[in-house]
């Protein structure tokens, strides 16, 4: 028994920090926002006088709501669609061998280093709306090259203007699945290659065949990744076009109902919405990625 004890306790202590960071600063945070969500006090942050979750269903009649988890699935539809397309296209190209590989894998990741505040700024101006005769940005390029067809309200437009909201997030992200695509590319080995090709596949038939098979892990592990980070954008959506309801996301509107509108308990209630989107996401992957580890 002491031996067990002292072959154990070692590796306890070692991480014993961190669980207790991360029971009170995670799962204590979350279980005290859970009770202010339930509480019916909502001009203060003092979780009190407890509702029976009303504050979930009365969240739905307030009219941004609805159209704020709209607004989010178009934006999550749109990007994680765009950069997962683009990042496996990019990581395809640079799978065919080209020169100057390592300068491309460089520029194309770049933009991920790059905080979503600062590139948020740059593309408001870039997809500024403004009218041809003060154009900027694309728009202002477009009436250049003769292409003021195109010139439209980018992120303003009513109906669509969320997918042009995720244009600045694939251009960010796309790099990082590119990389994670390129790593899936090279880790298929090259004799299974050569194997299909001497039976006599055609270079498609081997991606078709041999290597696409093998990037379904790669691809579930992109899409948990964008996914969980499009349900809880807040900052791009600040820097281009701050808090004004067209661009209204479940993050935006939980900074707005907490301190805006100092409602603490609304506020509390869109955090645990997100925090189910994400765990929708999230779960079944640890699940699976479980089963296969007991399956290997």
């Amino acid at each position: 028994m002491h031996r067990r004890v002292r072959q154990w306790l070692p590796g306890l202590l070692l991480l014993l920090p961190s669980m207790i960071a991360i029971g009170v600063f995670v799962y204590g945070l979350i279980g005290w926002n859970v009770r202010l969500a339930l509480s019916g006090k909502h001009d203060e942050i003092s979780p009190e006088n407890f509702n029976g979750g009303k504050n979930f269903v009365k969240l739905w009649s307030d009219p941004s709501w609805p159209g704020a988890v709209r607004h989010a699935l178009i934006f999550t539809v749109v990007f994680v669609g765009g950069a997962l397309l683009l990042g496996w296209l990019l990581a395809f190209l640079m799978d065919k061998g080209i020169r100057g590989e390592a300068g491309f894998r460089a520029i194309y990741l770049f933009p991920m280093s790059v905080s979503f505040i600062a590139s948020g700024v740059v593309w408001r101006w870039l997809m500024n709306p403004a009218p041809p005769e003060r154009a900027v940005g694309f728009n202002q390029l477009f009436s250049k090259l003769g292409l003021g067809f195109l010139a439209n309200d980018w992120w303003q437009d009513q109906r669509w203007g969320m997918a042009a909201m995720a244009i600045p997030a694939i251009w960010q992200m796309a790099g990082y699945v590119m990389a994670l695509y390129l790593a899936g590319f090279r880790g298929v080995p090259e004799e299974l290659r050569e194997a299909a090709r001497v039976d006599g596949c055609s270079e498609w038939q081997v991606y078709r065949h041999i290597v696409f098979p093998q990037l379904r892990p790669v691809t579930l592990s992109a899409l948990i990744i964008l996914g969980h980070i499009s349900l809880k954008v807040f900052d791009l959506i600040i820097a281009i076009a701050g808090k004004q309801i067209i661009a209204y996301v479940p993050g935006v509107s939980m900074f707005v109902e907490t301190f805006d509108r100092h409602d603490p308990a609304n506020g509390a209630t869109i955090a645990i919405y997100m925090l189910l989107a994400v765990a929708v996401l999230v779960i079944p992957y640890l699940v699976w990625s479980m089963r296969q580890e007991r399956r290997s």
